[in-house]
């Protein structure tokens, strides 16, 4: 990985966890935050190249693009860091308005209600209709 970071420096001034990675929010335009993954140097590297999100998958243990099976891309129009350099925000334009894979806007659709969870956000498309092959 050093190689990576001495080749591309603003890849050396984020602080990578212990495996690599940094954890990463996207936002769309108008602020809704939509989604919460992990990226290593090579996702960020193919999102600043492509323009559209790739995510490090650590349930699939590689690289994802978000939407290459749904069709629910994530267009990046900005990329920012915290004051840590710990922690990523992508401004992002949901293709499609679908971001989970539940079929919501968001994959914080979820809101504590006294000692319970409840769905605040309807389902926007059936899953089976978005994944179906």
């Amino acid at each position: 990985m050093a190689d990576l970071d001495h080749a591309q420096p603003w890849l050396a001034a984020l602080k990578w966890d212990a495996d690599g990675m940094i954890p990463a929010i996207a936002q769309t335009a108008d602020g809704a935050v939509v989604m919460f993954a992990w990226m290593n140097r090579q996702s960020l590297m193919e999102t600043v190249k492509g323009g559209y999100a790739v995510y490090w998958s650590r349930s699939r243990q590689r690289l994802w693009k978000k939407g290459e099976e749904s069709g629910h891309e994530q267009k990046v129009l900005s990329i920012r860091t915290d004051c840590d350099g710990d922690v990523l925000l992508l401004a992002i334009e949901q293709i499609g308005g679908i971001a989970c894979h539940t079929g919501r806007k968001s994959c914080f659709f979820n809101e504590l209600h006294g000692e319970h969870w409840v769905a605040a956000e309807p389902v926007l498309k059936n899953p089976e209709d978005i994944y179906a092959k």
